[in-house]
């Protein structure tokens, strides 16, 4: 909103003192001021698209955030007072207060309406910040910070020209640029929007520069402003609403972009596993002919070539000098076991994977179409899924289970535990921190089966069988001094051996 707008609200209010009803909370961002009258005053003050209006119906319910509990609280009795700075995108309302068992005293609310750096502001009338809805730091603003207990001081001074009195004498310092820039510059009120507006209804261009001969009909339309501050439906810009379900919107799509992402690398990880089979039994061949020849071949050769017995076609092998032939022949068969799990795993994961995409898609159309309230509902859950950090999982027997997803989940859910928890990781390979939930208490064995096959899972052994995972206690789990997070050091381990799949449950 800009400074004309809101200065055509507060004239649309009845005069002061004005009683009041409380207050109610459509959202986390929204405050409905009930008034004694047919409208109530709504307040809309999160970024980037602060709003100030008089409605009907607006609706709303109980305090949603810790400063909506205090607004409530504090902002009690009468209205006293409704007053604009200048014509500036700040708002002061005054409360006088109730008596009662407890009495509430005066309080103000400052509501500055400035795009992103948008803020809602309680204060006792010496200005001392009382509550607010977004804490300001020196390191977000170095000349202007806002915390309870500072003084609440508005923004910096401005001169510039009041539209409401102006004559055209006054308008002579327009000319000769370009109008909508200068109106911005030297007329109160006016942004980019009504500046626009204002050369609309002037029969200008706003990129045009200012004749002489133009200042009476920029007066007049300023005039038309000061009445009437509407844009045109052809110039109008987003409601409030558009804004705001554009504001959510756009994270929510953000987020479900990322998963596809996530969704198509393991497409294609899959898929390469998949054509790798071929290789595998190329690699179990190789070993069978090596474990064939084994008696014939010298150690510490790089390479040999045999005949395939199959084909008679000759095959030249490629050797790790520090292994025997037999050793060679072994590490081939690790090779194509791994591969044809591999392979194995894909045949069943692609197929699942690509439903996800399709119902990943349907998804983000879906949220394309999405109006405001089911945005608020669905940002709501995701704020609070994002709380919980890792999988949160329960075990057989009860308890529950954490697992990392990432170094810094890992770091974070392993330094959160419990000494008493029970700490895995899959035995030499990267992969995720998993903890048991025991607090001390026994761990029985199908639980701890479950958190190890959840460790194995979430590792680089993903598919393979019979992967080792050592478990101790959380209290002998630590981080050497310097280590990058996730990375750690244990004792008093044993090993429990599982497949590195989902566990059923």
């Amino acid at each position: 909103m800009e400074g004309l707008q809101i200065a055509a609200v507060l004239r649309a209010l009845p005069e002061p003192p004005l009683e009041t009803r409380g207050w109610r909370f459509p959202a986390e961002d929204t405050a409905v001021l009930a008034l004694a009258g047919d409208a109530d005053l709504v307040l809309r003050y999160r970024p980037p698209a602060p709003a100030l209006a008089l409605e009907r119906g607006a609706g709303g319910g109980a305090p949603r955030t810790p400063f909506q509990h205090q607004l409530a609280a504090r902002a009690r009795g009468p209205l006293t007072s409704v007053r604009q700075l200048k014509l500036d995108r700040v708002v002061v309302l005054e409360f006088g207060g109730e008596e009662g068992f407890v009495d509430v005293p005066p309080v103000r609310l400052v509501f500055e309406l400035t795009g992103r750096n948008a803020n809602l502001i309680l204060t006792d009338l010496e200005g001392r910040i009382l509550g607010l809805d977004r804490p300001v730091s020196a390191e977000q603003n170095r000349y202007r910070q806002l915390a309870v207990g500072a003084v609440w001081t508005p923004p910096p001074p401005y001169e510039k020209l009041d539209p409401r009195t102006l004559t055209e004498r006054e308008l002579n310092v327009l000319v000769g640029q370009p109008l909508a820039n200068a109106l911005v510059r030297h007329v109160d009120g006016l942004g980019p929007r009504l500046a626009t507006e204002a050369a609309r209804r002037a029969g200008l261009e706003p990129k045009q520069p200012v004749q002489v001969g133009d200042l009476p009909k920029v007066l007049r339309a300023l005039a038309s402003l000061v009445d009437d501050p509407s844009p045109a439906a052809a110039s109008e810009p987003p409601t409030w609403r558009e804004e705001t379900e554009a504001s959510l919107r756009k994270p929510l799509l953000a987020a479900l972009a990322r998963r596809r992402r996530t969704l198509e690398r393991r497409l294609e990880d899959h898929t390469r596993a998949r054509a790798e089979l071929a290789k595998a039994e190329r690699w179990q061949r190789f070993g069978d002919l090596l474990l064939a020849h084994a008696r014939e071949l010298p150690r510490g050769a790089r390479e040999v070539v045999l005949e395939d017995w199959e084909t008679g076609e000759p095959v030249k092998i490629a050797l790790d000098p520090a292994l025997s032939p037999s050793e060679n022949a072994e590490r081939y068969y690790r090779r194509a076991k791994r591969a044809r799990a591999r392979a194995e795993r894909a045949e069943r994961e692609i197929p699942r994977i690509k439903r996800e995409r399709e119902a990943l898609d349907a998804e983000i159309a879906r949220v394309e179409q999405m109006p405001l309230a089911e945005l608020r509902k669905l940002r709501s859950r995701a704020e609070r899924s994002s709380q919980a950090v890792g999988l949160r999982l329960e075990a057989p027997g009860g308890f529950e289970v954490w697992v990392g997803r990432n170094r810094k989940e890992n770091d974070w859910l392993t330094r959160s535990a419990h000494s008493g928890d029970v700490w895995m990781h899959a035995q030499g390979v990267p992969g995720s921190h998993v903890i048991v939930r025991a607090r001390g208490k026994p761990v029985p064995l199908e639980t701890l089966l479950f958190a190890a096959q959840l460790a194995a899972y979430h590792s680089r052994a993903r598919g393979e069988k019979n992967v080792p995972v050592d478990y101790t206690l959380k209290k002998h789990v630590w981080r050497p001094k310097g280590a990058a997070p996730g990375e750690v050091l244990y004792t008093q381990a044993k090993t429990l051996f599982v497949d590195a799949e989902a566990p059923d449950s």
